[in-house]
């Protein structure tokens, strides 16, 4: 019987294309998912992103020294278009979430074996903390989105013939715009450590174009001159960037590691507090570690050089400011890739020239990747779903307040928000007592007051929550009574 061709199989030549429909398709219906339905509603940290974004005024340079500038400037664009509503609110981030996640599948290719670049990208655009980013409406998706894009450029440099001066500016553009953002400065110092330490690396900078490399630099320079001006005009903002807490509690660095090994090796004890934890499990981990490993034996590699240099940067900085976990996403996805590298290929060595072997020792290695991607997925679903501490973090009050609303009356605390939200919904006026003539109006739970006889409540508009449902009351004219 003669012996078949694995490689004239439909299956076998198209897998790689297949894998990455699959992977698309996934993350298309997992960002929707999760920008309209999971966790559902506004964290606090969305409402200030968006304070900071109504605030701008592109009429007045100085309302536009803000710390993630590029994010709030996209934001009020999105939000100046479409008007302002809990999806339109995180649009920005499900955007550069889907970017992240296309620039990583491509960088992955470009660094690891393409069977590894499928597999790595499923498993970490399926794991809750990049979900729980990509959808979250503030600037904490930059934190995956510019080291991605600056890895991915910098590939491009250094590999690609065609084109070079091209990706030469986009590069500088990323890295100037990525200084906005806190922690990037670390990503920016990891590759130029690696620049000066590796000799392939400092061979191919020094074939570099110096009239080029100049154009560069004058593009960055005039990108990064507002945060300069910024920085100097408020220190404390150039201290927000690097990670450094302006408060230095008792007890802290040793309080800060607990807080660290619990958001990544409590396996046998998940907590969920704004966050799940631990934030890989504990599959993941593993390969995270045998990574770890294999990039130490084969440390002579630029990959290496900068993972390693990379994660050292890090480090003091998360014993520091552990809230920044966001920030070794790549990292550690890098590090998972590097992992299933070694666990592949010790098994092709163990079996060079056996085809059957090969096949069969694949099929435990499928089985820990779904169970991987179904474990991330079921874990963000129903963890930021049902959880009451998480859920109870999240308002949905923005969905809930009727779209005719012209007059809301709300508290102190909550005017800088509604105000913000009057600033992309024209129709809207804000103010903090009830009015006292007989007029349509809507009053917050927390802005209720009395109301004046001409009027009377027609109707509250209530949440799902347990405690505290009672979100709006909308009040009308009392109807004239019948003599």
């Amino acid at each position: 019987m003669a012996r078949q061709d694995l490689s004239k199989f439909w299956l076998y030549r198209y897998r790689f294309l297949i894998g990455y429909a699959v992977i698309a398709i996934l993350l298309a219906s997992l960002l929707v998912f999760a920008g309209l339905y999971v966790p559902g509603g506004l964290s606090p940290h969305e409402q200030r992103a968006v304070i900071t974004t109504a605030s701008l005024d592109f009429s007045d340079p100085a309302s536009l020294l803000v710390v993630n500038l590029p994010y709030h400037a996209l934001q009020w664009v999105v939000l100046t278009l479409f008007g302002i509503n809990d999806f339109t609110i995180k649009l920005p981030s499900l955007i550069l979430g889907l970017a992240s996640a296309l620039g990583l599948i491509y960088l992955l290719r470009r660094w690891f074996p393409p069977s590894i670049a499928v597999l790595a990208s499923l498993i970490a655009v399926t794991t809750g903390q990049f979900l729980l980013i990509a959808q979250s409406g503030s600037a904490s998706v930059l934190y995956m989105f510019w080291p991605i894009m600056l890895l991915l450029l910098g590939t491009q440099v250094t590999r690609v013939k065609r084109a070079r001066f091209f990706w030469k500016i986009l590069f500088t553009i990323t890295a100037a715009l990525s200084l906005y953002t806190p922690l990037s400065i670390y990503a920016l110092f990891a590759i130029v450590l690696t620049i000066i330490l590796h000799p392939h690396l400092r061979i191919a900078i020094k074939r570099l174009s110096k009239l080029r490399l100049t154009v560069c630099l004058g593009i960055g320079l005039v990108l990064i001159a507002p945060l300069v001006y910024m920085i100097i005009r408020t220190p404390s903002e150039g201290i927000a960037l690097l990670g450094l807490p302006t408060e230095w509690a008792p007890n802290w660095l040793a309080d800060n590691a607990q807080l660290l090994l619990t958001q990544y090796f409590l396996f046998w004890s998940p907590s969920a507090t704004a966050v799940l934890t631990p934030v890989f499990g504990l599959g993941s981990m593993l390969l995270i570690a045998l990574g770890l490993y294999r990039l130490i034996r084969t440390r002579e590699t630029t990959r290496s050089y900068l993972t390693i240099s990379w994660i050292a940067c890090l480090i003091p900085i998360l014993l520091l400011s552990p809230q920044y976990t966001t920030i070794v996403f790549l990292p550690s996805v890098l590090l998972l890739a590097a992992g299933l590298t070694s666990l592949i290929s010790y098994w092709y060595r163990l079996f060079p020239y056996n085809p059957y072997a090969r096949v069969a020792g694949l099929v435990p290695i499928v089985v820990l990747v779904g169970v991987l991607i179904g474990s991330g997925i079921d874990r963000y679903i129903f963890g930021y779903h049902y959880s009451p501490t998480i859920a109870a973090s999240y308002t949905k009050d923005l969905r809930l307040l009727p779209r005719d609303t012209e007059v809301l009356v709300v508290s102190a605390d909550e005017v800088p928000f509604y105000d913000a939200v009057a600033t992309f919904r024209d129709t809207l006026t804000i103010r903090t007592n009830m009015p006292a003539s007989a007029q349509k109006f809507v009053t917050t739970r927390d802005g209720r007051g009395s109301a004046p006889e001409e009027v009377r409540v027609e109707s509250i508009v209530t949440s799902p929550f347990r405690d505290e449902a009672d979100r709006f009351y909308v009040y009308g004219p009392t109807p004239a009574s019948d003599e």
